[in-house]
């Protein structure tokens, strides 16, 4: 059965033996962020943290307890999907993408179940009181500062949060989106929206400022572990998070109209904050932000959004998360994406073999893929290609390797990678768009890319030399030491 909001997902992590309370006082600001990075810097991930007795900024106890980490390990990503191992999401949706209608009526009929699988999908508009609606601030009982808010690095610009799912609409298509952008708390009702130009909240925001309209918006923190992994995720414009979310659940997500707005909401969330953005209104100052790069991102100007709601459950939890130097808790999430999406680059790249984006390359620095090549040049064709598909147009270096290499093994990849290069012949620069936050670019969002091809070169490549073989010890050999290991009085 999913979990269907935070505190199922707390339970079964507790379940797990990966839940620390903490039960002492800790302050939000600060002191929360240094804890979990600790934690999230140890083997594995560290535990998820639940911090029982926040500290407000402003002193004094939060009624409000704040989990952190949730995310934060393999194990606990798989948890949160209803999965032992994240391939099996991927392997899913290629069996999917390779149905076919086969012949006869028993062959159809067995293709019913799959078939009504996917029709339940849909999320539900529920009617009364929701969950995440027993209580209802409005008015002079807005107040922001009244919440766990942290304040994760010294040198960012206020108190941020950090694990939203926004929810916004197209105004021509009426198509939801729902995604993770980070919100600074400027007053107890305001809030900056830090949407990049490349996300869909932005291209929503865009839209509604051409038709001189108030912009609804939604922010709900919790809900089911998949509906707010579905926020991070890459999905095409045209496709529902919610709907994603179900699909990863095997049942369909729960929704709630919004009290104020023209918005649904997820019945299950913690707290839903609703509010609108007015197109007339200047931008405001936003940032900095200690980011997933590991540096600060600089302040900019961005949409102000005006809180009208914020209803939630009696006792809630607030969800959070860090990101900072590399691993984080967001390693993980991104994980979960690059298991889940390979079969989606394997429709229109059928060579690529596996890809992995390791936790140095924050996502979108480093992308190894592994391919088998049939034909010269095919290593640009996968550069080129990859570079085409969504927000790996962000992609700073790609390296593709030959298929026996394990890309998800980052020390494997490189050594073959430095011993298969030469520099001059094999790299190959680009000019594209580049993540908002790349503070090296050339130009804001613009700049260059590096695709490195570490295959096997061939003679309609250019290379007239013998290629030799990898170091491999024959199996003979491994057997016979195998049998006198125990022996040899060697610990390792």
């Amino acid at each position: 059965m999913a979990l269907d909001n935070v505190r199922a997902f707390l339970g079964a992590i507790d379940a797990a033996g990966q839940l620390a309370r903490v039960t002492r006082p800790v302050s939000v600001d600060k002191e929360m962020t240094e804890i979990a990075d600790r934690c999230m810097k140890s083997p594995e991930g560290g535990p998820a943290l639940l911090f029982e007795c926040p500290t407000l900024l402003a002193g004094g106890a939060s009624p409000y307890a704040v989990a952190v980490n949730l995310f934060g390990s393999e194990r606990r990503m798989a948890l949160a999907l209803g999965v032992e191992r994240l391939d099996d999401v991927g392997e899913r949706i290629a069996e999917l993408l390779n149905l076919k209608v086969p012949e006869g009526l028993l062959g159809k009929l067995a293709m019913l179940p799959k078939l009504a699988e996917v029709a339940k999908f849909p999320p539900k508009t529920i009617g009364g009181r929701a969950p995440c609606q027993e209580l209802v601030l409005q008015g002079s009982d807005i107040d922001l500062s009244c919440f766990p808010v942290p304040v994760c690095w010294p040198e960012d610009g206020g108190p941020y949060i950090t694990l939203p799912g926004v929810i916004t609409r197209d105004p021509k298509t009426g198509v939801r989106n729902v995604g993770m952008y980070r919100i600074q708390v400027l007053g107890k009702a305001d809030l900056a929206m830090h949407w990049q130009r490349h996300k869909v909240g932005a291209a929503h925001w865009r839209a509604i400022a051409e038709r001189d309209e108030t912009m609804p918006v939604a922010i709900a923190l919790g809900g089911d572990p998949a509906s707010i992994y579905a926020a991070s995720a890459p999905l095409p414009p045209t496709i529902d998070e919610f709907l994603f979310a179900g699909f990863l659940r095997k049942e369909p997500v729960r929704l709630a109209k919004a009290v104020t707005c023209d918005l649904e909401v997820p019945a299950e969330a913690e707290i839903v904050i609703e509010g609108f953005i007015d197109l007339h209104e200047d931008l405001v100052l936003e940032g900095p932000f200690g980011d997933h790069t590991g540096f600060y991102s600089l302040a900019d100007y961005y949409p102000k959004v005006h809180v009208t709601a914020i209803t939630m459950r009696p006792e809630p939890v607030w969800p959070h998360t860090i990101v900072g130097r590399p691993p984080m808790e967001d390693y993980w999430l991104g994980h979960a994406t690059e298991r889940i999406f390979l079969p989606l680059l394997k429709l229109t790249l059928p060579e690529i073999v596996d890809l992995h984006m390791p936790a140095e390359g924050i996502f979108h620095n480093l992308v190894f893929v592994s391919i088998d090549k049939q034909f010269p040049g095919q290593a640009y064709k996968v550069m080129n290609g990859l570079w085409g598909q969504g927000l790996m147009a962000l992609a700073k270096v790609i390296v593709v390797l030959d298929k026996e290499v394990n890309v998800r093994d980052p020390k494997e990849a490189w050594w073959v990678a430095l011993n298969h290069i030469d520099p001059e012949r094999d790299v190959r620069f680009s000019m594209g768009p580049i993540d908002v936050l790349d503070h090296s670019s050339r130009g804001f969002t613009y700049g260059s890319k590096m695709g490195i091809d570490a295959t096997r070169k061939w003679k309609e490549e250019g290379f007239t030399r013998e290629w030799p073989n990898r170091i491999v010890m024959d199996e003979g050999t491994k057997a016979r030491v195998d049998a006198m290991w125990r022996d040899l009085g060697i610990e390792l």
